[in-house]
């Protein structure tokens, strides 16, 4: 700032004339416009200071609200003893639900009773999935751990004082650039896809249909291979730990001596090509294990083929089919026979599910799927099932990002060996809440 001195000396010098040529009346106007610009200069400080301390006041009141903010977000979040970042995640799932008389009482039959029933309707909770997402350490080599943990109430009865937790998935996958070692609980290796619903949740649609699906402890490997940006290859192979059932059709003196799990060996190649909105993707797999019962070894052997097709972003063709025999481990039915011989065969089996799905809008989507099981006949021991099939649609509607309502119709005809083919209908009204 100019002080009155320094401003007329300046002027002094800046002028073109002799100083003494002015007359007292002009230097005396120069003086009263430089008070004039100091004062100004002075207000302006003044607003400066006051604008200055404003700023300091909103902030520290701002600091204040996000310190309140952040205490209150640090007593509600999920806390570990390892300080490691962990995400609750799931849905709380209520469904209404109307049954034929060939439910066998079930709330979602996967197929056909054989015998005729009252009509079971009713509403549940019981498929309500809670999960957690955790995000472990760095590994040596760059690697990263993680891992997933999904629970439900769908073990118990469907009393609504009786529904039980369960154990759904749950996995540790230590993860580096194109491996993963993946330990855990999940479903086969060769069947990772299924169809979209609401209704079928305590155990995969299409089970017994075409799905094989049965969550099981697993060890698996991962090698990724890229072949250009969108294309590649992912490699998979695994030990999976089948469950050996019992078949009620079956002599009953032989049940116990069921060895009830045995290791499978899985493998499964999926090429792939595309972006997310636009892409293919086709993987070949193959399974086999030994069931061990009445003091023999029955061979489990199964191919399978799944794909998804999306060729926009608004729908999406995905599928399954396997062909195999003894495939019961892997949450089919029927494995084996007991001759009246003793001697145990295997039950040959072929598979196949596929589903369209048409997202008609951002809330809006539609999903029609459909899956048979087809047991050869002469495998199949009086009172077994030779074909199952199921068929269903869907349409689902967020209410809300996290919210969704769906309404699903489908039927189950089932054939049994030497019996008449039995229908099953469905209906369900779903209501989701995500978190």
């Amino acid at each position: 700032m100019l002080t009155k001195v320094t401003a007329v000396c300046l002027l002094a010098l800046g002028l073109s004339r002799p100083v003494f040529s002015q007359t007292n009346p002009d230097i005396q106007k120069v003086l009263d416009r430089l008070d004039t610009l100091e004062a100004e200069n002075r207000k302006l400080l003044d607003e400066i200071h006051e604008l200055r301390n404003e700023l300091i006041e909103r902030n520290t009141e701002g600091l204040d609200v996000q310190e309140n903010r952040t205490a209150e977000l640090d007593q509600s979040k999920v806390g570990t003893s390892q300080k490691l970042p962990i995400t609750l995640t799931g849905m709380l799932l209520f469904n209404a639900f109307d049954n034929g008389k060939h439910s066998g009482t079930a709330q979602d039959p996967t197929s056909a009773a054989l015998n005729a029933a009252p009509a079971f309707s009713g509403a549940s909770l019981r498929q309500t999935v809670l999960g957690l997402k955790f995000n472990g350490p760095d590994l040596p080599g760059g690697g990263k751990a993680s891992g997933q943990f999904y629970m439900d109430f769908f073990a118990g009865t469907s009393s609504p004082l009786n529904n039980l937790l369960r154990i759904r998935i749950a996995t540790v996958d230590l993860n580096w650039k194109n491996f993963t070692l993946t330990l855990g609980q999940d479903k086969p290796i060769i069947s990772p896809r299924e169809p979209t619903s609401l209704a079928q949740v305590g155990v995969s649609p299409l089970t017994g249909a075409g799905n094989l699906w049965d969550w099981a402890p697993q060890v698996r490997l991962q090698q990724r291979f890229s072949f250009g940006e969108n294309t590649g290859l992912l490699a998979q192979a695994g030990v999976y730990q089948t469950a050996e059932s019992y078949p009620g059709t079956q002599p009953v003196e032989y049940s116990g001596t069921l060895e009830r799990v045995r290791p499978g060996y899985q493998g499964r190649f999926e090429f792939f090509h595309g972006s997310e909105n636009r892409r293919i993707e086709i993987a070949p797999g193959f399974h086999f294990s030994t069931t061990h019962v009445a003091r023999q070894s029955v061979p489990s052997q199964i191919v399978s083929l799944d794909w998804l097709f999306r060729p926009t972003s608004v729908f999406e063709f995905t599928g399954e089919f396997f062909h195999g025999q003894n495939v019961a481990g892997l949450g089919a039915r029927q494995g084996f026979d007991i001759l009246p011989s003793e001697m145990v065969v295997p039950v040959h089996s072929q598979g196949e599910w596929a589903q369209i799905s048409v997202f008609a809008a951002a809330r809006l989507s539609f999903h029609a799927y459909a899956g048979e099981q087809h047991d050869r006949a002469s495998d199949v021991a009086p009172g077994g099932v030779t074909r199952n099939f199921v068929y269903a649609g869907n349409l689902m509607y967020k209410l809300a990002p996290n919210v969704v309502a769906a309404f699903e119709a489908s039927q189950a005809r089932t054939q049994y060996l030497g019996s008449l083919l039995r229908l099953n209908n469905h209906y369900d009204l779903a209501l989701a809440y995500l978190f």
